[in-house]
């Protein structure tokens, strides 16, 4: 017999004076970061800082797609750290994240998605990820509701495919994070919002938040698509851009799609999850904006995709919509280490990459936070790469939304 679901699964305390550490940002970035620095460094004296309520930002709009197939050496490191990191989530935190390995098939449409697509899963093979190239007989295979015709507007030529790639549930895994952290003792402190810093001879000394002064040992800033207007007021001019990225889901239906499938071509992501929704993906907006909303033509052209890509979910009815707010750098690459503040860091510019990253995020940041110096694995993503020109160009990797 199962033991009742508590109440709260974290504690909800009043902020302290200061802390050691102050992270700013409570979504899975930020919790996980937190839960790092006292799983992997022993430092407690941590407030995660959230604006509104707990993971109510991308952490909650995101379409929970994890894979690690990443062109670069650099964005293979840290995406398999994580997808490796996924794997043993459930046991290290105790706690249900319904982590699906249902693989990921990348669907190439023309003669020169298939070039890329043969080119990035040699690529992964030379990093050990677990990649192949299917043609498209094993694509009908892996998923046989996807139109394989070949006299279609965009026939599928073949796909790449991540078996170990999936999905999660996205709150379990922020309650998850939530819970360890709370249970080691850092306070995670909801409806406080961040409006600026107080410094000293190059470093942060304090927070100014709608709860008050918070004194701060170091900051750390989690804050996705307004990391950039946090930034602003300190002088540091980050290479960033917001917009919506738009998503939804369909109604309740029975298991009819095993993997997830993605595609640059038509531009849409599908997948189906645990309850049995669709869930469904497009591309930014071509704007930039703060606002979690989007515009409806972007919906419009997500379904008639899908519906192209997936003739049996014509009848399908449109259940809920909503927009995240993505902050993309020039190379579509993060921003994750050291600032001109001696003891500032920042965590940006995931794009829409940002939660199959997450418990990677957690664990290179605790430990640039608390050794000051950035892990192997992250020194590769500083801000200075825009300056010097050692640009992680994952366009061709990170082109929709996943």
């Amino acid at each position: 017999m199962t033991s009742p679901h508590p109440d709260f699964l974290w504690r909800n305390p009043d902020p302290a004076p200061s802390y050691d550490v102050v992270i700013v940002g409570g979504g899975g970035h930020g919790l996980a970061t937190a839960h790092y620095l006292a799983r992997n460094h022993g430092i407690t004296n941590v407030a995660v800082l959230e604006r509104g309520w707990l993971a109510g930002g991308n952490m909650a709009r995101n379409t929970t797609l994890i894979r690690s197939n990443y062109l670069w050496d650099e964005s293979a490191a840290i995406y398999e750290h994580s997808l490796k990191l996924w794997e043993g989530l459930e046991d290290e935190l105790g706690y249900p994240i319904l982590f699906s390995q249902r693989g990921v098939l990348n669907l190439a449409h023309t003669e020169q998605d298939v070039r890329d697509s043969v080119r990035r899963v040699e690529a992964n093979r030379l990093n050990g990820i677990d990649a192949e190239w299917l043609d498209p007989k094993q694509v009908a295979e892996v998923c046989p509701i996807v139109n394989t015709s070949a006299d279609i507007r965009y026939p599928v030529l073949g796909a790449t495919f991540q078996p170990r790639g999936g999905i999660a549930k996205h709150d379990w895994v922020a309650w998850g994070f939530a819970r360890s952290a709370s249970d080691a003792g850092v306070d995670i402190i909801q409806n406080c919002e961040v409006f600026g810093f107080e410094t000293d001879a190059g470093k942060i000394t304090a927070v100014n938040t709608s709860r008050g002064r918070i004194g701060a040992g170091t900051v750390a800033l989690c804050a996705a698509g307004h990391t950039s207007t946090l930034a602003d007021p300190l002088g540091i001019d980050l290479p960033l851009q917001s917009h919506p990225l738009q998503a939804l889901v369909s109604e309740l239906l029975e298991p009819v799609h095993p993997t997830v499938v993605m595609s640059n071509a038509v531009h849409v992501y599908v997948s189906q999850a645990h309850k049995g929704e669709l869930v469904m993906g497009a591309g930014v907006d071509s704007y930039n904006g703060y606002g979690q909303r989007g515009a409806f033509h972007i919906i419009e052209r997500q379904m008639a995709a899908a519906v192209e890509l997936f003739p049996i979910f014509g009848r399908a009815r449109l259940l809920r919509t909503w927009a995240g707010i993505v902050d993309v750098t020039p190379d579509a690459s993060p921003i994750l280490g050291a600032t001109p503040y001696e003891n500032l860091f920042l965590n940006c510019g995931w794009g829409t990459g940002g939660f199959k990253a997450t418990p990677a995020v957690g664990w290179c940041l605790a430990h640039t936070v608390a050794t000051g110096a950035p892990h192997p694995i992250n020194a590769p993503f500083t801000i200075e790469r825009f300056t010097t020109g050692e640009l992680i160009d994952e366009h061709g990797a990170a082109a929709v939304a996943h």
